[in-house]
């Protein structure tokens, strides 16, 4: 079988029937971290690695599992050192995703088919580096190419909306939309939760000197972000802790952290719980998706926050949760009143995610995150889902990408597991392919544009 050909992942004619349904589907991503500029401004890229590796800490992560020199990753090596230490190392990285990702990038929008090494490498650029300076190559045409209709980015509710504005004044195809990410605003324990605050009095003009303060901030940029067609909210918390807080106690806790004073474990909790409380009363109001990314032990690598900071491939994830019982508090406090979508990161917490997407009718379960948007991890996930839960509520795939070349080759790989693992249940006659391939759309498309509204 040739690599990344039409049979990739698809293991039964049954499922290349299907993928063969969903393969030219629009593309709704209702999350990721692209960086808006670069789409409204239309700013071309100058070569391969700025495309493949700039950005993206999954290929930082397994280039230094190979032992390239962060000299050669993140350092001061032009981007022609760095493609070519990638390439070197390309062959030994095969089954990573970040392989697959690559492979179909160089593949669908570039028409390379060649396997990446070093005995490829100066071709690679020099074919990358001049398709790269044709019009059809810049951000907004791939998108156009990839069929995008809807691109939800992720921002803090300090940060402007101008190049949404202008997004939306300036291109009329697809829509670049912004999610409103309130983490540092809870996050009372951080550094970097006074900076936070400095930034978002400077936008609001608002003096945050008690808690009704903050509240209050926050609800304006949540108006200001629905106004500029925002679908939902976002929250990366190591655990969704939920139980009830009275505003009094929090308000105590928010002035003692303000006064400098150093807070016990229990006050931190109590302050994230009625923060996430009251992040999810203004989603109910305002008709928003409540996302939440639970699990990441974050900066675990304290060599590589300390040179690079974060977001630079030193996190990993945790088992150590107790979601049914950190999640309890929301889920029923916002039972049938608001969508929510919960992705996690380790995958060992699916089997319990499931059973709680199953109990509440407006739960579901997010795509497979971070270390699992891969093959196995797709479907794994998938197969979880389908058993213990409906899968036709499953909330569809996101592409969690810093790269916009990477969108469609992610869909890709989403949509031809799902098929795969429809396929095989086709195969041993668990529903009819005709039943296989309305699902197979619904999830590819219909499904997350429908649950975000977009």
């Amino acid at each position: 079988m040739t690599a990344f050909g039409e049979r990739y992942m698809l293991e039964s004619d049954s499922a290349a029937r299907l993928y063969s349904r969903v393969a030219d589907l629009p593309i709704v991503d209702a999350h990721c971290h692209v960086a808006v500029p670069r789409i409204v401004d239309n700013e071309p890229w100058n070569d391969i690695w700025e495309v493949q590796g700039q950005t993206d800490h999954y290929v930082w992560e397994v280039m230094r599992k190979r032992g390239v020199p962060e000299e050669k990753i993140t350092g001061d090596a032009t981007n022609r050192e760095k493609w070519n230490a990638l390439a070197e190392v390309a062959p030994e990285i095969a089954g990573n995703p970040v392989y697959d990702w690559l492979h179909l990038d160089l593949k669908n929008r570039f028409g390379i088919e060649k396997a990446v090494s070093g005995d490829t490498a100066d071709e690679i650029w020099e074919r990358t580096s001049e398709a790269l300076q044709d019009e059809s190559m810049k951000p907004q045409q791939v998108l156009r190419d990839m069929n995008v209709e809807a691109v939800c980015s992720t921002d803090d509710p300090a940060d402007s909306l101008e190049d949404h504005r202008r997004a939306a004044e300036e291109i009329s195809d697809f829509r670049v939309l912004p999610t409103w990410r309130p983490d540092n605003y809870m996050c009372i324990e951080q550094d970097s939760w006074e900076p936070s605050l400095k930034s978002l009095a400077e936008k609001t003009d608002r003096d945050l000197g008690a808690l009704p303060d903050l509240l209050e901030a926050l609800r304006e940029t949540h108006e200001e972000f629905d106004e500029h067609g925002c679908r939902a909210s976002d929250h990366g918390v190591e655990r969704a802790i939920s139980h009830r807080v009275p505003e009094g106690r929090a308000s105590r806790i928010y002035q003692k952290a303000r006064g400098g004073e150093k807070l016990k474990e229990s006050e931190v909790a109590d302050f994230k719980s009625f923060m996430l409380h009251q992040f999810a009363a203004m989603n109910r109001d305002a008709g928003w998706v409540t996302q939440l990314h639970i699990g990441a032990v974050r900066d675990y690598r304290h060599s590589l926050y300390e040179a690079l900071g974060a977001d630079s491939g030193g996190d990993v994830s945790t088992l150590n949760i107790d979601m049914t019982k950190d999640l309890q508090g929301l889920l029923n406090a916002f039972d049938e009143e608001m969508e929510t979508v919960i992705y996690c990161l380790n995958p060992g917490h699916y089997p319990s995610i499931a059973t709680l997407t199953r109990a509440f009718p407006n739960v579901s379960m997010g795509a497979p995150w971070w270390f699992n948007d891969s093959p196995w991890g797709i479907q794994h996930q998938l197969r979880v889902t389908a058993t213990v839960d409906v899968l036709t509520n499953h909330a569809g795939m996101v592409s969690d990408s810093r790269k916009i070349l990477s969108y469609g080759s992610r869909m890709e790989m989403f949509r031809r597991c799902l098929c795969n693992v429809l396929g095989q249940m086709v195969e041993r006659g668990q529903m009819p392919e005709d039943v296989a391939g309305e699902t197979a759309e619904h999830l590819s498309y219909r499904r997350p544009k429908e649950l975000f509204d977009l």
